[in-house]
């Protein structure tokens, strides 16, 4: 059985815009789909966010993939990157794939003032990936962005392109309708 795991992004939660209908849309295909509840998500931490993930998936196999949206993307990139460590003797825990909508590992724009605001993005955006260990584990992956995007600028999709190897889609139609 296939199972997906749709990441929110910042201040996020599972019933929130296009999460529902994808969780739907999966469901009628047969695939097990699963929407957590990220922890602390309006003040997101990745000490908290990478262990949840890793809670809630368990074991990874080619069935596994995984859906995120903005800081989501992040945190999936940064759970993939912990797998090196668990890697038993043998073949890599690989997941079958990923979808990356608005992710970012460069910048964000148009932030709200408010210190704190700013101090979780950069905490975000200034902790070190190393993406050929979360590549590892990706057999495949798809990010898609938007042109019109107030927060996520489009030169982020160089980091899903040449470091994950991802397919990238931009499109203008799309509208972001949720803070980062």
């Amino acid at each position: 059985m296939k199972r997906i795991f749709i990441i929110h992004g910042w201040d996020g939660y599972p019933e929130e815009s296009w999460f529902p209908w994808l969780k739907t849309e999966l469901e009628s295909r047969g695939f097990d789909v699963f929407v957590p509840q990220m922890p602390g998500a309006e003040n997101p931490r990745i000490e908290k966010w990478i262990p949840a993930i890793a809670e809630i998936v368990g074991t990874v196999d080619e069935n596994t993939y995984f859906v995120g949206h903005s800081i989501g993307c992040q945190a999936i990139v940064r759970y993939l990157e912990s797998l090196s460590e668990k890697v038993k003797v043998g073949l890599p825990a690989q997941v079958g794939g990923a979808v990356f909508v608005a992710g970012f590992f460069k910048r964000l724009t148009n932030l709200e003032p408010e210190s704190d605001v700013k101090k979780v993005a950069a905490m975000w955006v200034n902790a070190p990936t190393d993406f050929s260990k979360a590549k590892f584990h990706l057999l495949k992956s798809v990010a898609i962005f938007s042109d019109n995007d107030p927060y996520v600028p489009l030169d982020n999709q160089d980091d899903f392109r040449d470091k994950l190897s991802s397919k990238i889609m931009v499109n203008s139609a799309l509208k972001c309708n949720s803070q980062y």
